[in-house]
């Protein structure tokens, strides 16, 4: 059952300090799951995987910076370039990620990070009332409004979606 709770991790404080609507949905983390962390938090909330939206650490040009795109695809890494105004993107790697964010991989959040960076979240977003992404922690994803989303983040808005 969705709730709201206190500031349990630095994702949900920012939605709290931005007075954003917004549900909390945790979930039994199974570290033997054979899924993704994605498609495993889609299937444990019970949710469509294309409303479960995973945050991607990305070197655009040098400079750190967020993918959020739906879990059941893959990353298109010329798009999101082209989104962030970028000749080149390739996948950071996952230290840098964690270091950067403040999170571990499988919970790394694109809300509350440890600094604040570039953002470019999927176009498909916004042709839902609600999406889901981590929490800032393994375990646990929070649903808003995409609007939400883009305005916290600053994201800029384009397909970067791959199907699978």
């Amino acid at each position: 059952m969705p709730r709201r709770a206190s500031a349990s991790t630095p994702a949900v404080a920012a939605l709290i300090r931005a007075g954003i609507a917004h549900e909390l949905h945790p979930y039994e983390h199974d570290p033997a799951s054979e899924l993704s962390y994605g498609l495993e938090a889609a299937a444990a909330l019970g949710v469509p995987p294309a409303q479960v939206f995973k945050t991607l650490c990305v070197l655009a040009d040098g400079t750190l910076s967020m993918a959020i795109t739906p879990v059941d695809g893959t990353l298109d890494v010329k798009a999101v370039a082209k989104a962030l105004g970028a000749k080149r993107a390739t996948m950071a790697d996952p230290a840098d990620a964690e270091r950067a964010t403040g999170y571990v991989v499988g919970g790394i959040s694109p809300l509350g990070g440890r600094k604040r960076l570039p953002a470019v979240l999927d176009s498909s977003a916004l042709d839902l009332d609600r999406v889901y992404v981590s929490g800032g922690q393994r375990g646990l994803d929070l649903s808003l409004a995409p609007t939400d989303l883009v305005r916290l983040t600053g994201a800029a808005v384009a397909t970067i979606r791959k199907d699978s």
